[in-house]
């Protein structure tokens, strides 16, 4: 029997799809814990002599996919975008979701920190203020595990950042200056307890560092602290706009950005993207993060 084209099966049997040369492990610190999910990110070709530069991204789980190709799209025509290979490391957590919302917030909220009420009617309490030994784990554990299985460059070390994350690379910028040599902090969560990274801020510039040599990119989206004209009229409208009082997430940003454009050795560059809310924003901003570690000149 003569089997025509017609006859032949149109797809073949569904498996999972995965994001190219990247591997996951879970790593938990020394000082015991739960584990954080490692996303580890490598170029095909030799590194340079001096090693890759490294971007480092908080919320791995939600961002790693989008960061990865972002970077192997742009890398492979860098006479046409600026942008060369480099090795990306994302931490996120142990879970199928894009979040974990409880131990998100313990690890880039900087201390002292709070208690509060859960999110859900039946989730546990969400506590704050674990940033120093999240930073402590970033550096002293996490960063050898990097260099042991790839030659990176500590030189060229970037580390990204949004909302509560975006919070995390200002405490990270204030409180060892020396880790990352480029930063960007997407809609920071400066109003977080009562604006406390702006004391800290203040702290920073009282004393700035010696022998700093770094670039700070600050992100924030058109509507973030206005209605977008979708959520115009919606029943959620009004208590929407109560919480950009609160928040000021554009304000806050652009004042941060002219609070540091003084500060030696800190090259600081504000830009508010347009037509983009705080969560519409993430796509735009992990690209902006890939062009500014890996660009020519950190152009983002």
């Amino acid at each position: 029997m003569m089997t025509h084209a017609t006859d032949a099966p149109l797809a073949t049997e569904a498996t999972p799809a995965l994001i190219a040369d990247t591997v996951q492990f879970d790593l938990a610190s020394a000082k015991g814990g739960e584990p954080w999910r490692i996303f580890l990110h490598v170029p095909r070709s030799e590194p340079p002599e001096a090693g890759w530069p490294v971007l480092h991204l908080f919320d791995g789980n939600a961002v790693i996919a989008t960061a990865v190709d972002a970077l192997r799209i742009q890398s492979a025509w860098p006479s046409g975008t600026g942008v060369h290979p480099g090795v990306i490391v994302a931490v996120g957590y142990p879970t199928d979701g894009a979040y974990d919302g409880v131990r998100r917030s313990w690890d880039l909220g900087p201390p002292p920190g709070e208690t509060y009420p859960p999110f859900t009617k039946d989730g546990p309490p969400v506590r704050t203020g674990g940033a120093d030994d999240f930073l402590a784990f970033l550096e002293e554990e996490l960063a050898p595990e990097i260099a042991r299985r790839v030659k990176v460059d500590p030189l060229r070390r970037a580390v990204f950042g949004h909302s509560f994350g975006g919070l995390f690379v200002l405490h990270a910028l204030f409180r060892r200056p020396q880790a990352y040599s480029r930063l960007i902090s997407a809609s920071p969560a400066i109003w977080w307890e009562g604006a406390g990274i702006v004391a800290r801020a203040e702290g920073f510039l009282a004393e700035p560092p010696a022998g700093l040599d770094a670039r700070l990119l600050l992100l924030a989206g058109e509507y973030e602290q206005k209605l977008a004209p979708f959520q115009i009229g919606a029943q959620d409208a009004e208590k929407r706009q109560a919480a950009f009082k609160d928040s000021r997430i554009v304000d806050y940003t652009a004042e941060m950005a002219g609070r540091l454009a003084g500060v030696p050795g800190l090259a600081t560059s504000y830009e508010l993207i347009g037509g983009e809310t705080h969560m519409s924003i993430l796509p735009q901003a992990v690209n902006k993060a890939v062009r500014f570690a890996f660009g020519v000149d950190g152009a983002a």
